[in-house]
């Protein structure tokens, strides 16, 4: 399963150990945490933490 990152857009790419599982993931290009929740190997969530910026937020720092 590949999902895109919120921050940049960059493709991680998530083992099948993902298909059922809620926790987080680290963008390994721009280092942002996200929140993910899949079921039966589809993507039901995904948001930021409050560990990492939006882009909103980096883009103005």
């Amino acid at each position: 399963m590949k999902i895109n990152c919120l921050s940049c857009g960059h493709k991680v790419d998530l083992d099948d150990v993902y298909d059922d599982y809620q926790g987080l993931i680290r963008c390994l290009t721009c280092a942002a945490m996200l929140e993910i929740k899949t079921e039966e190997g589809q993507l039901r969530s995904v948001r930021w933490t409050s560990d990492s910026p939006s882009p909103l937020e980096a883009k103005t720092a």
